[in-house]
C-alpha cells in the first residue's frame, strides 16, 4: 500500500462506470495495478507488476501521454487514447496508465455514476493489497447506501482487516486450482490461504461467489470443481462461476491453448451440482 507521511493512495489502472459482470446489478469497477500472482494464463498480465521506469512506452506513445520525468513515467490520462500501444511495449508485465489517487478523488469520479449502479466493486491487479485504501473507499460508499465488493485472488488473508470486512459486503474469490502443487505451479503462490478466506467468508455472509478459469490441459480441472463444491455446497446463496479460457489478451505462449468445448463445461457443472451446489453458472 502507498502510504508515505501523507493521504491513503493506490496506483488506480481504470475505472469501468458501468459493469455487469463484476457482482449483482450494474456496478462501477475499479482496477488496481500490482498483483501478487503471476498466473500463467493471466488474462490481463499489464497489471502485475509496477511501471519500471524504462521509459520504451513513453517513447511509444503516439499522443504524448507519457513522459519521462525526473526518473519516473508520468501519464496524462487526458491525452490517453487507449490505443495500448504502451501495454504491448512494455517488457515487463506493467502498464505506465496509473494514477495514484486517494479514496476521496476515487469516490469523486464514481460520483456521478450513484444512481445508475448498485455499488462499486474493486478489482485488478489484486486490490487487497491496499486495504487501508478499500476500508475508506467503501466507507464513503456505504454512506450512499450502494454496496461494496471486492473482487480478489484470495492470497490476502481477510480475517486480518476486520475493520475491512465490516464496510465490505460481498467477496468474489478465484479458486485457480484444486491442490497445492497445481496452484503453486500455475499462480507461484498455494492455495490454503484461498480456502482459508472462501471459508471464512462464507461463513460471514460475505461470499457471492468463487470462481474458476477452466484451462485444458493446464491443471486437474475436475479436481478444482471439486474442492469448490466442497467448500461451499453448505451455503446455498453462494454461487460457483466456471469462466471458459479464452485467448484474449493472455501471453503469447498461452495464446494456442483451446477453448473448452461445452460438453467439458456441462460436465464440470455437473460435478458441481451433484456435490449439493445450487447455483452454477459458466460463463
Amino acid at each position: 500500500m502507498a502510504k508515505l507521511n501523507g493521504p491513503i493512495t493506490a496506483p488506480v489502472n481504470k475505472i469501468i462506470p458501468f459493469s455487469s459482470v463484476d457482482g449483482y446489478g450494474n456496478r462501477t469497477a475499479v482496477f488496481l495495478q500490482g498483483c501478487n500472482q503471476n498466473c500463467l494464463y493471466c488474462h490481463n498480465p499489464e497489471t502485475i507488476s509496477m511501471c519500471r521506469a524504462c521509459g520504451k512506452c513513453a517513447a511509444a506513445c503516439p499522443v504524448g501521454a507519457l513522459s519521462l520525468q525526473d526518473g519516473r513515467v508520468a501519464f496524462d490520462h487526458t491525452k490517453c487514447c487507449g490505443c495500448d500501444t504502451c501495454i504491448r511495449t512494455c517488457p515487463h508485465s506493467a502498464s505506465p496508465r496509473i494514477r495514484n489517487l486517494t479514496p476521496e478523488q476515487v469516490f469523486q469520479e464514481v460520483l456521478p455514476n450513484l444512481p445508475f449502479i448498485s455499488g462499486i466493486t474493486t478489482s485488478g491487479g489484486e486490490c487487497m493489497l491496499h486495504p487501508d485504501f478499500l476500508t475508506a473507499l467503501f466507507s464513503l460508499v456505504k454512506e450512499t447506501g450502494k454496496t461494496t465488493f471486492i473482487d480478489t485472488n484470495g492470497q490476502v488473508p481477510l480475517k486480518a482487516y476486520p475493520s475491512l470486512l465490516q464496510v465490505t459486503d460481498k467477496t468474489m474469490i478465484d479458486l485457480k486450482a484444486g491442490d497445492q502443487e497445481d496452484h503453486l505451479r500455475l499462480t507461484g503462490l498455494g492455495v490454503n490461504q484461498v480456502v482459508e478466506n472462501i471459508q471464512l467468508a462464507a461463513s460471514l455472509d460475505k461470499l457471492y461467489e468463487i470462481r474458476t478459469v477452466v484451462v485444458p490441459g493446464v491443471v486437474d480441472n475436475e479436481k478444482t470443481v471439486r474442492l469448490g463444491s466442497s467448500l461451499i455446497a453448505s451455503w446455498p446463496n453462494v454461487r460457483y462461476k466456471l469462466i471458459k479460457f479464452r485467448p484474449f489478451g493472455v501471453r503469447r505462449e498461452y495464446a494456442n491453448i483451446p477453448v473448452p468445448d461445452d460438453k467439458t463445461m456441462e460436465s464440470l457443472r455437473q460435478i458441481a451440482w451433484d456435490m449439493g451446489v445450487k447455483n452454477v453458472v459458466i460463463s
